[in-house]
């Protein structure tokens, strides 16, 4: 009984200890997605009750984007549409406040988002109100008052255009709080005398994923109006797979050619290749510039291509293979018996079909595992990119289509559209690592062993 006691405690050492590392590790993710979600993500001291997490908040949303536009997921307001919306004030007097409601005539964002003409709900819709629609006794706090309680009619009427967003403001004295809404407002402005709203009709994902929506409709090209993260995604999916593909095709080849056949120099060469993946990229950036700007010494003046950069070709032909996936391929082929080969080459195969039809079909762990890492290593690359892809802005992979949000929003303190860009670019990686998991922990270890 001692013995099995001890061992219980130790277990519950261990997952404790694993426990407590994984809320350490998971901890600073979870605050910054909870942050993406915020109208204000630098708000201190950070709070988990906010507006965006209240399920009230959601019901509303989704009945207002409804009404509004007929789209309860993104919202807007179509012509023809109304949404009714009911605010409460808090009066510690007693006496009735004046409140002043009106749509104001604001950009739908900051940075990139209010480069755009886009219609103003202003010029199209119509309030009216606000109406009181009860007012009874009340405490708050220590407070005696009266809450009343208003309602408010935006419609529009005629022809327009459809309307993404309608913003709204109301004004009220300085001591009247707010105390229930509808839908709660985006913020409280002037020391709380100002509630206003983005959007009354945002939709539910509109409402509670706003930061993520103005990430797709606010960085819009200037020549297309194209949405540039989606093309910035597409983009970088587009060079992932390039760069997958290629790597699995050079690196298997070169890696079988070093672990089984034999020619002049080839310990010389894997030699340079082992030096090759101890020398960092940043020594090298400098020639390997020069030679995309001269088009591979001139080489793609052939074709009527001046320069290779600023082009996705310059950046495939750069990064075909590299060395570690080379090794890992060779170290992997070294691995299988050199029996089935041998019995393959007395039944008549060539060297190119027992490595297309023996050798590649028993090196899938090895093959997943680097597809996977392939993906994951330029998903998340930057420096490279940076210094190739310049312009235009259309031609950028998702981490450069980041910095440019830094550089636009992060000025002007819209933190949270950067944060949900950047959680936006993790999903992919997040999903492959959710799914593959097992050859994200074989990879390092492939080549590592031989038997």
């Amino acid at each position: 009984m001692e013995k099995a006691r001890r061992l219980w405690v130790r277990l519950a050492w261990a997952y404790g200890l694993l426990l407590a590392f994984g809320v350490f590790f998971v901890g600073p993710f979870a605050m910054g997605f909870l942050a993406s979600l915020k109208a204000n993500p630098l708000e201190w001291p950070f709070s988990f009750r906010f507006a965006q997490v209240s399920p009230k908040n959601w019901v509303a949303a989704w009945r207002l984007g409804l009404e509004g536009g007929g789209n309860p997921w993104l919202g807007g307001m179509v012509p023809g549409r109304e949404v009714v919306l009911e605010v409460a004030y808090f009066s510690p007097e007693g006496q009735e406040p004046t409140v002043l409601a009106q749509i104001p005539r604001r950009k739908p964002g900051a940075g990139m988002g209010a480069v755009f003409e886009t219609p103003y709900a202003a010029d199209h819709v119509r309030l009216e109100g606000p109406v009181r629609v009860e007012a009874r006794p009340a405490r708050l706090g220590d407070r005696e008052g009266m809450v009343y309680r208003y309602r408010l009619r935006l419609f529009y009427p005629g022809e327009g255009p459809v309307l993404e967003r309608v913003p709204l403001d109301l004004e009220v004295p300085r001591g009247v709080v707010l105390v229930g809404a509808s839908l709660d407002p985006t913020r409280l402005e002037r020391r709380g005398r100002v509630a206003s709203w983005d959007n009354v009709v945002p939709g539910l994902l509109g409402y509670v994923f706003h930061n993520y929506v103005r990430a797709f409709r606010e960085t819009r090209s200037l020549d297309t109006g194209e949405s540039l993260f989606l093309r910035w995604t597409l983009n970088s999916f587009l060079l992932a797979a390039l760069k997958v593909l290629t790597t699995l095709v050079f690196a298997s080849m070169a890696g079988y050619a070093l672990a089984r056949m034999r020619f002049p120099g080839k310990h010389a060469l894997f030699l340079f290749m082992l030096f090759s993946m101890m020398v960092p990229a940043q020594v090298t950036f400098i020639s390997n510039y020069l030679v995309l700007k001269d088009g591979i010494f001139g080489l793609s003046r052939l074709f009527g291509v001046e320069t290779l950069l600023n082009t996705y070709t310059g950046l495939v032909l750069s990064g075909l293979v590299g060395a570690g996936a080379v090794f890992l391929m060779k170290q992997f082929f070294e691995s299988i018996p050199r029996e089935v080969e041998e019995a393959a080459l007395i039944d008549g195969a060539t060297p190119l079909g027992i490595l297309f039809r023996i050798v590649l079909p028993m090196s899938t762990p090895a093959l997943g595992a680097l597809a996977i890492l392939t993906f994951q290593g330029t998903w998340n690359e930057f420096f490279w990119p940076l210094v190739v892809l310049t312009s235009p802005r259309e031609i950028y992979t998702l981490p450069l289509g980041l910095l440019s949000f830094r550089n636009a929003y992060g000025q002007v303190g819209d933190w949270g559209l950067i944060l949900a860009g950047g959680f936006l670019s993790m999903i992919p990686v997040l999903v492959l690592f959710a799914l593959f998991q097992r050859y994200f922990v074989e990879g390092p270890s492939l080549g590592a062993v031989k038997e």
